[in-house]
């Protein structure tokens, strides 16, 4: 009989009292900025796994087995796209068979800008349409805060089909995060503005989507969008813009080899600073892709001020 009362009470207590929201779903992110992403749409419920470890590059990546594993378990997968990641595309179909993959870069409604040529940009100075598919296009679209306002719909579209239990707190998340997206581009825009008639030289041509969106353009890279490792003839081409033009800075990344960009810009006079297109200097999480964001701005002002 006391366990009768004892039972019939905790099932009073488990009606009167909410339920934890619990995780309904396993899902995978390729890099730190679509993870963060996914993160902040799933916050109160779970949190993904991602597969590229901090400064790791997206272009060359060798899978752990740890990532198999999660690409096996997992119910969903977000990734930008073969441009972008050609390592995983083959994962994704032998491993991710079990999952709905999801392409980022496919998203309705995305800024698209095509590759840039040459070290001094000069072949597209007067190239200002988008372009027009994922295969001429430079494929760093999240560094555009307009493109990842999208991609928020696109995840929590994604998490509430996969966990329609959750598909309030998905959609509600979302919209918080672009509204908190909306409030840092303008941040951000105030931060540029002292030095937007500063020239820079980026070493990797990575950051044309966040340029375009605040107005501050590089006027050459050391390397192509794709990191392929620069030619010497490259290498004197770039220098010789430095010259000319009077670059300020010249931004190298966590990833890239410190020696090559001292090669760059010995005797030139040139300032060096850092810009990091992925985070690999932050913690993964919800908060990664606003500091990243903000980081670049702060890279940008604290070298050209």
């Amino acid at each position: 009989m006391r366990n009768v009362i004892f039972t019939a009470a905790w099932a009073l207590l488990l009606v009167v009292l909410p339920l934890p929201v619990a995780a309904g779903v396993e899902v995978v992110a390729s890099i730190a900025p679509v993870h963060s992403l996914t993160a902040r749409v799933m916050q109160g419920i779970g949190a993904p796994d991602l597969l590229l470890p901090p400064g790791a590059s997206p272009h060359d990546h060798a899978l752990r087995p740890s990532d198999a594993a999660a690409l096996e378990r997992a119910a969903l997968v977000f990734w930008i796209g073969p441009r972008l990641e050609p390592w995983l595309e083959r994962p994704l179909a032998t491993l991710a068979t079990g999952a709905r993959v999801i392409r980022l870069a496919d998203t309705r409604g995305l800024t698209r800008l095509a590759r840039r040529e040459g070290a001094s940009f000069e072949a597209h100075d007067e190239d200002t349409e988008p372009a027009h598919t994922d295969d001429d296009s430079d494929p760093h679209l999240w560094l555009d805060p307009v493109n990842a306002k999208l991609w928020l719909d696109t995840i929590a579209a994604a998490l509430a089909d996969a966990d329609p239990e959750n598909r309030a707190l998905y959609l509600a998340n979302a919209a918080a995060a672009r509204t908190e997206l909306d409030g840092l581009a303008t941040e951000i825009d105030a931060r540029l503005a002292p030095v937007r008639d500063r020239p820079f030289v980026v070493f990797h041509d990575a950051f044309h989507y966040f340029e375009r969106r605040f107005d501050i353009e590089a006027v050459g890279a050391v390397a192509l969008s794709d990191a392929r490792a620069p030619g010497p003839a490259r290498i004197t081409e770039i220098r010789e813009r430095i010259r000319t033009l009077g670059a300020v800075c010249l931004f190298r990344e966590p990833q890239f080899r410190a020696a090559l960009v001292a090669t760059v810009t010995e005797d030139t006079g040139v300032r060096i600073g850092l810009l990091d297109p992925l985070g690999a200097t932050l913690q993964p999480g919800p908060g990664l892709y606003p500091d990243l964001l903000r980081g670049l701005a702060e890279g940008l002002t604290d070298c050209l001020d």
